[in-house]
């Protein structure tokens, strides 16, 4: 379907009174979801607004009981994954991972989503990604989950979790093996080197600033029997571990075709309408190039 055309669903019919979205988080005025979305807009002939809203932790809940009938829907980020999830009724995806990303509000009813992981599979879809076997993920948080979560749903079998702290890792092992992953080794993040296994995908779910210190003695020995490199970040705009796998000529995706790929849902949820992952990925480029 072309962008601009509408769906089946009715969404798009709410358009008259309640097309109002934005963006929660806290920060919040780094995001480049408005960028996205406004794109969207304009290519499905929308007159929508998208804005950017900043929530401190613990205060989701008391700013969407302050909202009033022409909101239609808000893209969360972080600190407010997790709090997102009590706001309504989450979808099987949010339920899984324990973290939701979009509120879509319908009437009476509020509605959550988690689009980063189908979001994930859609980024690496669009670097010809479509299988994943094994996978090494750095850190073990909440973005972690989905991006495991993503990766079983395209074939992952082996895992390797490096994390800087045991208990969220050990965490993640249990989740990735409760979805069915065969094997999930478990090891610290430090300055030293780990010899690993050759692996289909290193994943880095770090910001780059707190992941530099262990490029150079740790990360860059795993490059040489890497097949592609996915470093989920992309503000701060530092991508230290995309640039040394771009030095060894591999396949990169980054946190913004994830960005993109979460937000076609999302864009989808909200409106009704379909618009295409390279015109959201486009806007978010432009966007990028002007700050």
């Amino acid at each position: 379907m072309t962008p601009g055309a509408a769906t089946a669903n009715t969404a798009a019919d709410t358009a008259n009174t309640a097309n109002s979205c934005a963006v929660v988080g806290w920060p919040a005025a780094h995001s480049l979801s408005p960028a996205l979305h406004r794109a969207g807009y304009a290519a499905c002939g929308l007159d929508w607004t998208f804005t950017t809203r900043d929530v401190p932790p613990g205060g989701l809940a008391d700013f969407v009981a302050g909202l009033d009938g022409s909101w239609r829907g808000l893209a969360v980020t972080m600190p407010h994954k997790e709090a997102a999830l009590a706001l309504g009724t989450p979808d099987e995806v949010a339920r899984l991972v324990g973290a939701a990303n979009t509120v879509v509000f319908d009437a009476d009813t509020v509605r959550v989503y988690n689009t980063d992981v189908p979001g994930a599979v859609q980024a690496l879809a669009a670097h010809g990604i479509h299988t994943v076997t094994d996978a090494v993920i750095v850190g073990a948080g909440a973005t972690a989950r989905s991006l495991v979560a993503a990766l079983a749903r395209i074939g992952l079998q082996w895992l390797i979790v490096l994390a800087r702290r045991p208990e969220p890792a050990a965490a993640l092992r249990d989740f990735a093996l409760s979805l069915g992953v065969k094997g999930v080794e478990v090891a610290e993040l430090t300055a030293r080197t780990v010899p690993l296994p050759p692996t289909d995908l290193l994943v880095s779910t770090l910001p780059g600033e707190a992941l530099t210190p262990y490029i150079p003695e740790h990360l860059s020995d795993l490059l040489p029997d890497v097949g592609a490199v996915f470093d989920v970040s992309y503000d701060p705009w530092e991508r230290p571990l995309l640039e040394l796998a771009s030095a060894f000529g591999m396949p990169t995706v980054d946190g913004l075709d994830l960005l993109a790929g979460q937000a076609v849902s999302q864009f989808q949820l909200f409106t009704g309408y379909e618009v295409e992952f390279d015109v959201l990925r486009n806007a978010g480029l432009a966007a990028l190039a002007e700050r």
